[in-house]
């Protein structure tokens, strides 16, 4: 382990980072493509630079610092998570892990550490999601999934994905060449501030992830019949909005039957939204999250009979239409044996628990195992000013990942890791 001149280090980066700020925006708002995010980048690279990381910035926009090793053929370990944040968000989403990388990569050269295989640090562009509809934009390009429609998407300016990838110093255009080759990166891990309240509710100070929840998202449409609102008798209407509200509470009965997953209506556009006016149309956004697959399935099904069902007792039409059905992503069964043992080091006892946060290692999942760590967020706060984890929490996520990417960088307990 590190001495104690590295304590309090990556606390200080991220409160570094935390100084990079929209102006005008509420909380520690850094949004991807913006000029703060693009400042703030900067001051990364110079902290991946100081820690002795050989720093490049690949195609698409992904930060990549290298550590090399006397095996540079072997698979590299990856560390890293994401800078950008969600408009009024806080200061440890994303940013812990990075610095939380970044001080594990700079206690390692310090020590002058062998390594039997390269480390890499990387900060992915625009984990959240964006004004064009996508989130995880780095991370899909280096897992080979960011496709030539999404650098189509337009946002609310007009421009494409690939324009703002472009004037934010990437190449969309040599998109292709930020996809990380079969073989060359062998385990990934990821430090992250949980985001709810289990770990403080349990008094445990770090979390080994057993898999990130799938995410259905569908849009949903309810068309009534604009009538005046002070002549309309009230059981000769069909308010799309009155519809919508069943629907919202059809939908938190479907997150509520066990506790296996949750479900939320977070968007909703209302018309003509006039006060004398019958609500005529209703666009919602029905999302829920598991990391069972059979409670997704089973949602699903019953979203799909509510829709069928609910709206027609108002004389309302109802339609759906599926945006996305991603499907949980369960972490290493190694890497979260390994991260237990790397916590036991430490005179900790970690809790097993599953992620309701997507992440940027649902992307590198397809290239190689993937492991996460979590740290507490006080009161389960989290995508809000209020985020907090203190500093001796972060420095013990800090150790805790250390230990367990010297174990991986030394060629394990075996002297083999793929």
């Amino acid at each position: 382990m590190a001495g104690e001149q590295g304590t309090g280090r990556a606390f200080a980066d991220i409160m570094r980072l935390a100084e990079q700020v929209e102006p005008g925006q509420p909380g520690w708002t850094r949004r991807v493509f913006s000029p703060e995010y693009r400042s703030s980048r900067a001051l990364v690279a110079e902290l991946m630079g100081g820690a002795g990381l050989t720093v490049t910035q690949d195609a698409a926009g992904n930060l990549i610092g290298k550590l090399p090793s006397d095996r540079p053929e072997a698979p590299a370990l990856v560390l890293g998570s994401h800078t950008d944040t969600v408009l009024g968000g806080g200061r440890f989403d994303g940013m812990a892990g990075v610095a939380a990388a970044i001080e594990v990569a700079r206690r390692l050269r310090e020590r002058g550490q062998p390594l039997a295989r390269p480390l890499w640090v990387v900060d992915f562009l625009g984990e959240e999601p964006n004004a064009f509809g996508i989130s995880c934009v780095g991370s899909r390009a280096v897992a080979g999934a960011l496709t030539r429609e999404h650098l189509g998407l337009e946002g609310p300016d007009g421009r494409t994905l690939a324009d703002a990838l472009g004037e934010h110093g990437a190449d969309p255009e040599r998109i292709a060449e930020a996809r990380w080759a079969s073989g060359v990166v062998g385990s990934y891990l990821e430090l992250h501030v949980e985001q709810g309240p289990r770990l403080e509710r349990a008094g445990v100070g770090l979390g080994v992830v057993t898999a990130i929840a799938g995410i259905h998202r569908a849009e949903i449409r309810l068309v009534g019949r604009a009538d005046h609102a002070g002549t309309t008798p009230m059981g000769q209407r069909r308010d799309a909005l009155l519809a919508a509200a069943e629907v919202c509470l059809a939908l938190e009965a479907i997150g509520s039957r066990d506790e296996s997953g949750v479900a939320t209506v977070g968007h909703l556009v209302l018309e003509p939204n006039s006060a004398n006016v019958v609500p005529e149309l209703v666009t919602l956004v029905a999302e829920y999250r598991s990391s069972d697959p059979n409670w997704l399935t089973e949602s699903d099904r019953q979203l799909v009979e509510m829709i069928s069902e609910a709206p027609s007792r108002r004389g309302v039409q109802g339609a759906m239409s599926w945006l996305s059905q991603e499907p949980p992503t369960a972490c290493s069964a190694d890497l979260m044996r390994l991260l237990t043992r790397a916590v036991g080091q430490l005179g900790e006892e970690p809790l097993a628990l599953s992620s309701g946060a997507g992440h940027d290692a649902v992307q590198i999942a397809s290239l190689c195992p993937v492991g996460m760590l979590f740290v507490p967020s006080r009161d389960g706060r989290s995508h809000c000013p209020e985020e907090w984890t203190e500093p001796d929490q972060v420095e013990l996520g800090v150790r805790a990942l250390e230990a367990a990417a010297l174990e991986l960088l030394s060629g394990g307990p075996n002297g083999e890791w793929a």
